[in-house]
């Protein structure tokens, strides 16, 4: 009997999948959401315009007025936009269109994983360059590496996923200014740290910045994100995205999201004034340290607990969050998305409780289904 594997690419054989655990919760702060929903009046204005829209018809090859709308709130040029089926799916065109055998992209580490993941199934090297001692970037060290590398792509999430830290706007302008490869920032969480290089894109065509809906903006469900580049790279990139890749429905949200902004930055702020409250929470529990963030999550790394085993008492108590304990040099570490003051307060609770090898409550009925 042949082995239909011998046909799948090594370099794929060779990587773990990206996968999370469907587990259900009652709060669930595992996954860097927005806890607060858009206005039912908004939703319902989306749903009647959606009504009102045959669905037996595609929807635009390109999607224009979100491109426009896009432009206009990111305050970048409509032919620089592009809009993707959550900024994943741009993600990875972008790296389809750049790396190929042997394609050297620096990444620093630990980070969002999926970098790493894709540029090996390309059968490109991922350059790693280590964070600093507290988990912060090293700007010189991420300098060396795409020097002496060679490297064709420069990745730096800021706000970092999972460690919360951002990479300084002077320091992105000189990798920017320094060679020619391309700087990719992932903005992410830009809206909860306040900062964006946007600006910086009027002066480097090499520079990439992806962004998502998932996260300030309330849409992780519906997969809605954008990047934005010099225009001559953006068409590039466009090559490489799937036909049709914004459903209507998404389209539609993510203008009334748009449209919404006001409600949405109201949001922001109040997630930041509860990760400050949070973190100063967190400061105080014994065995539990908790790096400083400018996202809406926060990684905590316990001193003498058992990660794992604090995760499951957590979990027992209704409350999911994240395991980061695998990725590199975090082997102590979870991460806690920022939730409502009533979640917070929960996850305090279970937390001093699991630390103290306490029995916790039952969870409630009612959990929401979490991945």
């Amino acid at each position: 009997m042949s082995d239909p594997l011998r046909h799948v690419k090594p370099a794929v054989r060779a990587v773990k999948a990206y996968t999370l655990a469907a587990r259900r919760a009652r709060v669930k702060i595992n996954q860097n959401e927005n806890p607060f929903e858009l206005p039912d009046a908004v939703k319902r204005r989306v749903l009647d315009r959606a009504r009102a829209r045959p669905w037996g018809r595609y929807p635009e090859f390109d999607p224009r007025e979100l491109t426009a709308a896009l432009a206009a709130f990111a305050g970048w040029r409509p032919d620089g936009v592009l809009a993707g089926n959550g900024s994943n799916e741009l993600i990875e065109a972008l790296l389809l269109v750049t790396v190929g055998a042997g394609t050297r992209v620096v990444i620093p580490e630990p980070t969002f994983t999926l970098y790493a993941l894709l540029t090996s199934i390309l059968g490109g090297q991922a350059v790693r360059v280590p964070l600093g001692p507290d988990l912060e970037y090293d700007a010189e060290a991420i300098a060396r590496a795409r020097r002496g590398s060679e490297a064709a792509v420069t990745v730096v999430c800021s706000p970092n996923n999972p460690t919360g830290g951002i990479l300084a706007r002077d320091a992105i302008a000189r990798l920017c200014a320094e060679g020619d490869g391309l700087v990719v920032i992932d903005e992410a969480y830009h809206e909860f740290a306040g900062e964006t290089v946007v600006p910086l894109l009027a002066e480097h065509a090499n520079l990439v910045v992806l962004r998502t809906f998932s996260k300030a903006m309330a849409l992780a469900g519906l997969r809605v994100g954008y990047l934005l580049a010099h225009p001559d790279l953006v068409r590039e990139i466009d090559k490489a995205r799937l036909p049709y890749n914004v459903n209507f429905f998404s389209q539609m949200a993510a203008l009334a999201a748009l449209e919404e902004r006001g409600t949405l930055d109201s949001q922001v702020a109040h997630l930041v004034r509860l990760r400050e409250a949070l973190m100063a929470e967190l400061r105080v529990v014994p065995g539990v340290r908790a790096y400083p963030s400018r996202a809406n999550f926060i990684l905590v790394e316990l001193e003498r607990a058992d990660p794992r085993a604090v995760f499951e008492s957590l979990y027992a108590a209704g409350i999911l969050v994240r395991d980061v304990s695998a990725y590199p040099r975090l082997g102590r570490c979870l991460r806690v998305s920022v939730g409502t003051e009533e979640e917070n307060a929960a996850l305090i609770d279970a937390l001093r409780r699991a630390l103290a090898g306490e029995r916790q409550p039952r969870a409630a009925a009612g959990a929401r289904e979490g991945t």
